[in-house]
């Protein structure tokens, strides 16, 4: 009797480790005990925010080290196969600043994995589902992209890898395989995969040997808008001199260069003007409406530099622009529209922005973005822009990160349908970016290529999948689709990714039971999917 009772407790035991230490975790274990290293420490919190019931565990970095984690031992591997590559968690933060996450998968037999997620937290605080796809991981060893796959007997994660950020955060419910991948605003409408114009900037005599650019695909802009100088007091020339801008072992090279102190009868004189540097400014001979815009590049990063890749309005009404030049300048800024595929120089070291000035918003425009990139100065990232007639959302490294689209479409907001054309620069100085640095000698942005992107001509279907309307927006009750395609399914989403109402077959949806805020309405008509923002009141 008394080996039964011994046998019947160790199969007790070893079932409650081996149901308890596995996934999904929802922290109702003693088990699911994370350990902390690097200066990190995890308690179970009886009182998660929200619920006064629902265990979670709170997870603790003192800020000390880069890299502060826990990981936990599985009692069963994860398997990950075609049909459970997605994870998901619930966070709580109790500051509002935007996190990462790196979720990690270890095994001594496997390639260790992990994902990373950047995102912002709900304010006031509250739960932000995240989801990590180890279909597209990375290897933690060497950085390579992975299709992760196979079995691992550790999980692993990281708050705010990389930052000696100190903070207090509580987990719950880590899930893996029923996982619904959430919605990412930034999504494109429309792909466009047809290259329509380009430079690879590979040379007309050879690689090795520096020559001029391309005259048949970009124009110098040089000259002096007001006869005086640049705009934002800047305090370069632009030049057409081979110094400034040429083309090398494939790649395009745009040269900032210190010619010497005014003081000691030194510098550049152009147009009557005596500058103490000079650079180039191009213009493209091309000019389109709706596609993608591809340019791999490295920046220059010394204080003072504002290398530039952007677009203007065809008809800009500016001295000395190419097209200007060629009888289409109408149009004053920013009426003409102005699209800022990438600048550096504005913010902090390796930070690039994006932006939009339109009338309704310019200058110190309200339509921005930034992004913290590994180092932009030795590494090449592509910086990358998607136009269509209903948004444009803007790609670093292929991956959507800000999205334009109001809601209201009129010559303030939206004087985006009409021709634009490519420009890229490096100046020096001016009011918007710190001082040049006193030592600066040179420094350049190096371009690989540059890629317009458009697409094939239109069938009656795919034109009407941008009369997809909403109506009306904001709204407090019901909302109305309109289109001249059959409406097969709509799919409503929260901010955070989560479905809160799916319909098939209608043209309109109830809203009046949701929570005020901003959702994105999924519209599928045959194998088009069309999302468009929704405002709730």
């Amino acid at each position: 009797m008394k080996i039964k009772s011994l046998l019947f407790l160790l199969f007790y035991c070893f079932n409650l480790l081996l149901f308890s230490q596995q996934i999904p975790l929802d922290f109702s274990s003693d088990d699911d005990n994370f350990i902390g290293f690097a200066g990190s420490s995890f308690t179970f919190r009886s009182d998660s925010p929200s619920s006064s019931t629902n265990r979670g565990g709170q997870f603790f970095n003192d800020g000390l080290q880069a890299y502060q984690g826990f990981y936990l031992d599985l009692a069963q591997p994860i398997v990950l196969n075609n049909d459970n590559k997605l994870f998901s968690l619930r966070f709580y933060s109790f500051d509002p600043n935007d996190h990462n996450i790196i979720l990690k998968l270890e095994d001594n037999t496997n390639t260790d994995v992990e994902v990373m997620m950047e995102f912002s937290v709900p304010s006031p605080s509250d739960w932000t589902t995240v989801v990590f796809d180890f279909a597209n991981a990375i290897e933690s060893t060497t950085g390579n992209p992975i299709n992760a796959s196979g079995s691992y007997s550790r999980i692993t994660i990281f708050i705010d890898g990389g930052s000696t950020t100190s903070g207090t955060y509580v987990i719950d419910d880590i899930t893996n395989g029923d996982v619904t991948p959430p919605v990412n605003p930034h999504t494109i409408d429309v792909v466009y995969d047809n290259l329509v114009w380009s430079d690879e900037f590979d040379g007309m005599v050879s690689n090795t040997v520096k020559e001029a650019i391309n005259s048949d695909n970009w124009h110098h802009q040089t000259q002096l808008p007001n006869g005086v100088s640049w705009y934002n007091d800047e305090e370069q020339h632009y030049t057409n001199r081979i110094e400034n801008s040429f083309v090398e072992e494939g790649n395009l090279n745009i040269v900032a260069i210190f010619e010497g102190r005014i003081a000691n009868g030194e510098g550049f004189t152009d147009q009557g003007i005596t500058k103490e540097y000079t650079s180039a400014r191009l213009n493209s001979k091309f000019a389109f409406k709706y596609g993608r815009v591809d340019v791999r590049a490295k920046l220059p990063t010394n204080t003072g530099t504002w290398p530039a890749i952007w677009m203007l309005g065809k008809n800009i009404d500016e001295p000395g622009a190419y097209w200007q030049i060629e009888g289409f300048g109408t149009t004053g800024w920013p009426a003409c529209g102005e699209i800022d595929i990438m600048e550096h120089g504005l913010h902090a070291l390796n930070e690039i922005s994006v932006a939009l000035h339109t009338p309704s918003s310019f200058g110190n425009t309200m339509n921005s973005e930034t992004k913290l990139l590994p180092d932009v100065a030795n590494t090449f990232h592509k910086y990358s822009m998607n136009w269509s007639p209903d948004k444009i959302v803007f790609l670093l490294d292929d991956v959507p990160f800000y999205t334009y689209n109001p809601s209201v479409k009129n010559s303030s907001t939206w004087p985006f349908d009409e021709e634009q054309y490519l420009l890229l620069n490096v100046a020096m100085g001016g009011n918007a970016i710190p001082d040049i640095d006193p030592m600066f000698v040179d420094d350049s942005m190096v371009i690989d290529y540059v890629r317009v992107y458009q697409s094939s001509a239109l069938s009656i279907e795919e034109n009407a999948i941008y009369d997809f309307k909403i109506y009306p927006n904001p709204a407090t009750n019901n909302v109305s689709i309109s289109s001249q395609l059959p409406i097969d399914r709509l799919e409503l989403y929260n901010s955070i990714g989560q479905k809160v109402k799916t319909i098939n077959n209608a043209s309109s949806i109830d809203v009046s039971d949701l929570r005020q805020g901003l959702y994105f309405l999924n519209i599928q008509s045959g194998n088009s999917v069309v999302t468009k923002k929704l405002l709730v009141n």
